[in-house]
């Protein structure tokens, strides 16, 4: 089945004035549960913690998740010692924020071999479970993820913020 741009006429309306107004369904963002944040981390040892870790950018629809996903290094390309963390707005990719201090994490660890044939993919799949609330109730008590790219091999985690509910902490899982 071939597929075609629309005819100026199907995207767009002419208003009896001479204006175009465009199809509303050509503009309208489609809206996530969660206002989600992306930090980076870079590993510099002249830098405290907090002052390596930088906020990348927010985002709380479908189409501006992608659009920072598309504009963004892939976690393989990152240096040694780089994170990339994505957590729902208001907490911060930290032990000590208030929402991860009860919480805990799930691990998947990657050997050096997996980082150019599995860790991007994995990365965006961890993503989209997140950004899609994909572990129903559960998703509640997720508060973010982050990859660590290290020499050795590398990791993805999955945060959750409270450890003593062990149904949605083995969803999740």
């Amino acid at each position: 089945m071939a597929t075609s741009e629309p005819k100026a006429a199907e995207a767009e309306d002419q208003q009896a004035d001479g204006q175009v107004v465009a199809n509303p369904e050509q503009y309208i963002k489609h809206p996530l549960q969660n206002r989600w944040a992306l930090w980076y981390f870079k590993n510099d040892k002249s830098k405290s913690w907090t002052e390596n870790l930088r906020l990348i950018s927010k985002f709380d629809t479908v189409e501006d998740f992608w659009a920072l996903y598309n504009h963004i290094q892939q976690p393989s390309k990152l240096g040694f010692g780089c994170d990339y963390c994505l957590f729902k707005d208001g907490i911060k990719p930290m032990w000590e924020d208030e929402r991860n201090k009860l919480g805990g994490r799930w691990l998947m660890t990657l050997n050096k071999q997996q980082r150019h044939n599995d860790l991007d993919r994995y990365w965006m799949e961890t993503l989209l479970c997140l950004v899609g609330e994909s572990f129903d109730e559960a998703s509640e008590e997720v508060c973010g993820a982050v990859v660590n790219v290290r020499p050795k091999g590398d990791k993805i985690s999955i945060w959750t913020s409270n450890c003593q509910n062990r149904e949605a902490i083995m969803t999740i899982g």
